[in-house]
């Protein structure tokens, strides 16, 4: 297995960007050059281009992955395109289905889709859904795409409905369930789905293959290693810490502010200022020699690497530059190491 090469996109553009005024960049030349990054992953070789989902955000946080997926996945030829995490409770479920449908059969597969449930009110009560009843909203939006990917018409509230054209994929689009939580992974084993963790939780793993046991299914999950920080490269660590390291921190602080006790996530730090968040380790600036070291520590089978370029409305060009490290100082030394 070779290592895994993910690049994250989430678009944010903070409404008082760090560094100076005149510096900071229109929203559309940051989608502009999203997609200019993707062109670029896939004639590359990157592995896989992830965007996420969240609503409401003051700073622009993309809010319709799968729009943007389709956008990437029309800028590429092989690199798979990974919506994670979709907000599934929050979309109608059979234009869901229509959706990823078509998206599948546009790029021969290569959009995987993660479906989490979310963890903060305020994104279903402004979509109008009731927060209390997204378990329940969960399992209705995946039963109804493994039901209307088969083509075949079924039972949707009491009607019957069909979905068409049928998916690319069989005997669907990739579809896993997203979650850090007991419920998730049992509803993973029951549908028969694989689960996707995202943190290294061994102990849920376990559990998740457990409950596939009893059902009789073939588990598959999801995991990432215990090391694995966001990244962004840079020739020089300490000055991208001093320059850039507060976009990071944004970034941080966002997700500290959403994030309840209860949510596990890679990407969860405590930091309140840049030297705090260096030290945590969960963001790191990183030279292209430290991050294949940062690889070799990973365990086999598990080995990747997360970069975000974009990162906290990180300015373009050091994303640009971030990029070509990792396509031109990393990825060929990756090839020599097992996955």
């Amino acid at each position: 297995m070779t290592v895994t090469t993910s690049v994250r996109f989430n678009l944010v553009q903070p409404e008082q960007p760090p560094g100076p005024a005149e510096s900071a960049e229109r929203p559309v030349d940051r989608y502009r050059a999203a997609l200019e990054m993707a062109g670029y992953a896939d004639e590359h070789g990157v592995t896989s281009l992830i965007v996420e989902e969240h609503h409401g955000a003051p700073d622009g946080w993309l809010p319709s992955p799968l729009a943007l997926a389709g956008a990437f996945l029309g800028r590429t030829r092989t690199t798979l395109v990974t919506a994670c995490a979709i907000l599934a409770p929050l979309y109608d479920p059979v234009r869901l289905a229509e959706d990823i449908a078509v998206l599948d059969l546009a790029s021969g597969g290569r959009l995987v889709t993660v479906a989490g449930i979310g963890y903060r009110p305020e994104e279903y009560a402004a979509l109008g859904r009731d927060f209390s009843r997204r378990g329940a909203l969960q399992d209705e939006v995946l039963e109804t795409l493994l039901a209307a990917w088969t083509g075949e018409p079924f039972s949707y509230r009491g009607r019957t409905v069909r979905v068409t054209p049928r998916p690319y994929s069989s005997p669907h689009p990739p579809l896993f369930v997203g979650g850090s939580s007991r419920p998730a992974a049992r509803r993973a084993a029951r549908l028969g789905l694989p689960l996707f963790l995202p943190a290294h939780l061994p102990q849920l793993e376990r559990y998740y293959e457990e409950r596939c046991a009893a059902a009789g299914g073939a588990p598959l999950c999801v995991m990432p290693p215990p090391e694995l920080p966001v990244v962004h490269l840079t020739d020089d660590p300490d000055r991208a810490w001093a320059e850039l390291g507060e976009h990071f921190l944004y970034e941080a602080r966002r997700y500290a502010a959403w994030q309840t006790p209860d949510v596990h996530s890679a990407m969860r730090a405590q930091a309140t200022t840049v030297a705090e968040l260096r030290a945590e380790g969960v963001y790191r600036f990183v030279t292209p020699d430290e991050c294949l070291a940062m690889v070799e520590r990973q365990p086999a089978g598990a080995r990747q690497v997360l970069l975000h370029p974009l990162c906290g409305g990180m300015p373009v060009e050091e994303g640009r530059r971030s990029l070509r490290l990792l396509v031109e100082e990393v990825m060929p030394r990756l090839k020599g190491l097992d996955g």
